[in-house]
């Protein structure tokens, strides 16, 4: 089978052939029929499948042969990456045919703001946008979807998970009853059954099976205490062939503070997470794919969506909370028939997790031990689940001094302001191959010393010292004399990417 067994139109299928397609993917065989017939679908198809173009393909023809002269079709992602990448594959797909469209996403300037507005006012033919920004401008009055044809929902799962449900239905809400909807989404929970309950009518299904971690990739999982996680990095990182790496964390939090650690040990490295400016995220994205450093690390915001050439490595600081996000992480590595390693660290808190992952992928991943001299391991225990806080601690104690400014049982303490344990100079390879003189890395005894930590799944934060010393002030002079504030640690709150 071939695209033009569909009857696209020619100027569709030239610019098919000129992006480079050649066959079609089994999303892309089963969604642009249906599509094409005008019924609503709801399909389960991951990233990387080919679904994008599963429906833009029979939309771009559809609008460009129809001369609606309004906005026909919406189409609403989670992320503002997906967002543009849509948008750039419109332009790609539709490049030979007369359609136009735009990316409608918020954390962008002022100036992209007044953009937006522009484009909206004058109409596009495809509308790509996040839901929290297009009710953004729809509050405004100015944009015009009363006569739209087609919705599409992308990584809908992911726009539940986002809390975007109310937004979602706000905008079903304003559209018009009689319109072609399609849901795609990488898992279909109840909540995603529920949804298109309300807004399909009579849809068709779409199944694909869980996409498996491509055989080209070399999976490995490290047992690990938090407080050993930077030297294991760092020492894998001068050990293995690495020509460019993406670290994921759950935590916006580690991001800044695992970049931090990265360039202290001498490793060219950038962050990425929600919390940036849009020209900051494609700024440090940019950089990464010309190479202008090794080393990204990020939160799941990359984890889908993003196509990065030739990526040797995948490292993930943390186990995902769900499986489905493992397999999505570890997929942005060994793609187009390549080959990549994806290292997991998993404390004693998250093994659990470990035991769904091999289910999903229908095979057991191997756990390899921790290098000589970083201390024990965790025992593996998959029916443990995430009660405790932090973990004991690696080195040749199995865990962390008390006292002071380290916690007990937590393995580290402040990240801030901490010095490492003097190390024994050596010589190491550089990451891109070259040697050079360099401090060689002794996990065991920075361990003992206190290396600095970064919270894994659970976690703890100093309390506010001024706070705590203007009550000391108040108190009575008869306090007990072991009572220390520094030793009561709330717990930190969990990020959302």
């Amino acid at each position: 089978m071939d695209f033009r067994s569909f009857n696209l139109h020619e100027d569709v299928i030239t610019g098919i052939e000129s992006m480079g397609y050649n066959t079609p993917t089994p999303v892309q065989q089963q969604a642009i029929p249906l599509i094409l017939e005008q019924k609503d679908i709801i399909a389960c198809a991951q990233t990387g499948t080919g679904k994008t173009a599963a429906y833009l393909l029979p939309l771009i023809d559809r609008i460009s042969h129809a001369n609606f002269g309004f906005t026909s079709t919406l189409i609403l992602v989670p992320t503002r990456e997906l967002a543009k990448q849509i948008d750039e594959q419109v332009e790609g797909l539709g490049y030979f045919a007369p359609v136009s469209s735009i990316a409608i996403y918020g954390g962008s300037k002022g100036d992209e703001w007044e953009q937006q507005k522009r484009a909206l006012t004058s109409g596009a033919d495809i509308i790509i946008a996040t839901p929290g920004r297009l009710m953004s401008h729809m509050a405004l009055g100015y944009v015009k979807l009363d006569q739209l044809k087609y919705l599409v929902l992308d990584e809908a799962d992911k726009m539940l998970d986002m809390g975007f449900m109310d937004d979602i239905l706000k905008i079903v809400r304003a559209l018009p009853a009689e319109r072609q909807t399609l849901l795609f989404s990488a898992t279909m929970p109840k909540k995603i059954r529920d949804l298109a309950q309300q807004i399909l009518q009579q849809p068709a299904e779409i199944n694909l099976a869980i996409s498996k971690p491509a055989e080209g990739i070399d999976q490995r999982l490290y047992l690990t205490y938090d407080n050993q996680k930077l030297p294991l990095l760092e020492h894998l990182i001068r050990e293995l062939e690495v020509q460019n790496m993406i670290i994921f964390t759950s935590r916006k939090s580690n991001v800044n503070q695992i970049v931090r650690s990265l360039r202290k040990m001498g490793f060219e490295a950038e962050g990425i997470m929600s919390d940036l400016t849009q020209e900051e995220r494609e700024k440090a994205l940019q950089g990464f794919k010309n190479r202008k450093y090794k080393i990204l690390v990020a939160t799941d915001i990359l984890s889908r969506g993003i196509d990065i050439d030739s990526l040797s490595h995948v490292l993930n600081f943390d186990m995902p909370q769900d499986a489905e996000d493992y397999v999505h992480r570890v997929g942005r590595t060994a793609r187009a028939a390549s080959t990549g390693m994806a290292i997991t660290f998993v404390n004693e808190n998250d093994m659990y997790r470990v035991h769904k992952v091999e289910r999903l992928i229908e095979r057991e991943l191997p756990k390899l031990p921790l290098p000589e001299g970083f201390g024990p391991a965790p025992v593996f225990d998959p029916t443990r689940r995430d009660f405790g806080r932090g973990g004991k601690g690696g080195g040749r104690t199995g865990g962390a001094r008390q006292g002071g400014r380290q916690r007990a049982g937590a393995g580290g303490g402040r990240d801030r302001n901490r010095r490492r344990g003097p190390k024994p100079e050596g010589t190491a390879p550089h990451p891109d191959g070259n040697s050079r003189p360099v401090k060689a890395a002794n996990p065991q005894h920075r361990a003992e010393q206190g290396a600095p930590r970064v919270e894994g799944q659970e976690g703890s934060q100093k309390p506010n010292r001024n706070r705590n010393k203007n009550r000391n002030r108040n108190r009575s002079k008869n306090k007990p004399g072991n009572a220390n504030p520094q030793n009561s640690n709330p717990p930190v709150p969990q990020d959302n990417n």
